[in-house]
């Protein structure tokens, strides 16, 4: 495995471009996957997040575009915010090159705006499964010279059912192409896609995909439910830097954003709500450092690149241990060190242990045990003590009881002296206001009763 960029055959303009950038040495992904790629072979990659994958196939791409002034570069991301990190690591790379442009189709975007872009050819198009069949159906997209594909999260857009929209996209491309998939796991179904969208495909693979890089030290918390809030007052207070928090729902995160605001903390919000425009504002201003802490849903826990952030701070835990992962994976980019809290309830007990599983699946210990039982609904007392069917009837209508033993039981006052009359039915009163409207010459008694 080669240890500079220069052994890696690339064009000279490229290497300024990455000298100028400040990469000095390839990762270990970039080592492994640049050389195939350039070499025109399929690639199916992966990669803990972090480790520079989007050069891994932005430089072999920019390469081939230099090479072949006709060819054509689409990246697919599963995500908006993906995509246009995925763009703004490119461009630095594409210094010099005056004949490549680029446009990003994404939703939530104007139209006129991406057309615009489209007019002026671009030859690396990044952008989401989506708008691309959106231009494609308005047929303001030409991918008949687009020989390099790019599948970046491939997991995740199986996840958000783009699978129907990319088979799409791919019947306007040639087929023959170069494809590079990218995933963060590679289970059966990523392979059964591979064979249908590759030829022969390199496998590329560094590290553990579901251990967390070694530079995140990671804390977790039992707490309760009730105690949340202010245990990550006292965190933001502990913690000096940027904090990312993750909470579940998007609504969470807005009311998050605006109770830290009145404790006087310089937060924000972004989740699946806001418009592009917005998002992009609110992630511009927490890159630059003019919010602290950054509330979020896990549509930013791919794709979110900002080297100034020490903390994750797990509010509430995913609902699939892979997105833990990729939160955590927010700290600790490009080999600097990170903190990562996790908020563990009674309720979220078995959630944890998925997730630890997942981390260490050669670990037989068991996770850390939390009360995980979740407190009975037929308590009435607060114990959790479960209360029998015939007991809790009972205790509801304690002249049964007396009844079932025989006793005298008064159907006008079952329950007591205070209890409620018993209610008739819809069906009888519906008569008896009948019998009593001498309607039907009373014949309605006979009926009812």
């Amino acid at each position: 495995m080669t240890n500079t960029f220069e052994a890696l055959g690339l064009p000279s303009s490229i290497l300024a471009a990455i000298s100028k950038v400040g990469f000095t040495t390839p990762t270990p992904i970039q080592a492994a996957a640049i050389p195939l790629a350039m070499q025109g072979r399929d690639i199916l990659g992966s990669a803990q997040t972090g480790t520079g994958k989007t050069a891994a196939f932005g430089i072999p791409m920019i390469a081939k575009l230099i090479e072949k002034p006709q060819s054509v570069g689409i990246v697919m991301t599963p995500t908006r915010e993906l995509a246009a990190q995925v763009l703004s690591t490119l461009k630095p790379l594409l210094a010099g090159q005056q004949n490549i442009r680029t446009a990003l189709l994404i939703g939530g975007e104007s139209m006129h705006k991406q057309l615009q872009q489209l007019k002026t050819r671009p030859r690396i198009i990044v952008g989401t499964p989506g708008r691309i069949n959106d231009h494609l159906d308005r047929r303001s997209l030409n991918l008949s010279n687009a020989d390099i594909l790019v599948l970046d999260e491939m997991d995740r857009m199986l996840d958000m059912g783009f699978g129907v929209q990319i088979d799409c996209v791919l019947t306007y491309m040639p087929k023959q192409r170069q494809t590079l998939l990218f995933s963060a796991t590679v289970p059966a179904e990523i392979e059964r896609v591979a064979q249908r969208y590759q030829n022969n495909p390199e496998r590329v693979s560094v590290g553990s995909l579901v251990t967390p890089v070694a530079a995140i030290k990671q804390e977790l918390l039992h707490i309760r439910e009730g105690e949340k809030y202010d245990q990550l007052i006292q965190q933001l207070y502990d913690r000096k830097g940027s904090v990312i928090v993750f909470v579940k729902t998007k609504f969470g995160a807005k009311r998050m954003a605006e109770k830290l605001t009145k404790m006087d903390f310089k937060a924000d919000a972004i989740h699946g709500n806001l418009n592009q425009n917005k998002r992009d504002r609110v992630i511009r201003a927490f890159r630059e450092k003019q919010y602290r802490v950054l509330v979020a849903t896990d549509v930013a826990a791919r794709g979110l690149d900002i080297p100034h952030i020490e903390h994750v701070i797990n509010y509430d835990l995913p609902q699939c241990p892979e997105d833990y992962i990729h939160r955590i994976g927010r700290t600790a980019r490009n080999g600097a060190e990170g903190n990562a809290v996790a908020f563990i309830t009674p309720s979220e007990g078995r959630l944890w242990h998925a997730i630890h599983k997942l981390m260490n699946p050669d670990d037989r210990t068991p996770a850390p045990r939390t009360n995980d039982r979740p407190q009975n609904k037929r308590s009435r007392n607060g114990s959790g003590k479960k209360i029998g069917a015939r007991k809790f009837e009972d205790r509801k209508f304690p002249d049964r009881k007396e009844k079932a033993e025989g006793g005298k039981y008064d159907p006008l006052n079952a329950g007591g002296k205070n209890h409620a009359r018993p209610k008739t039915s819809r069906f009888k009163r519906k008569f008896r206001r009948e019998e009593f409207s001498g309607r039907d010459g009373g014949q309605a008694r006979n009926r009812a009763y």
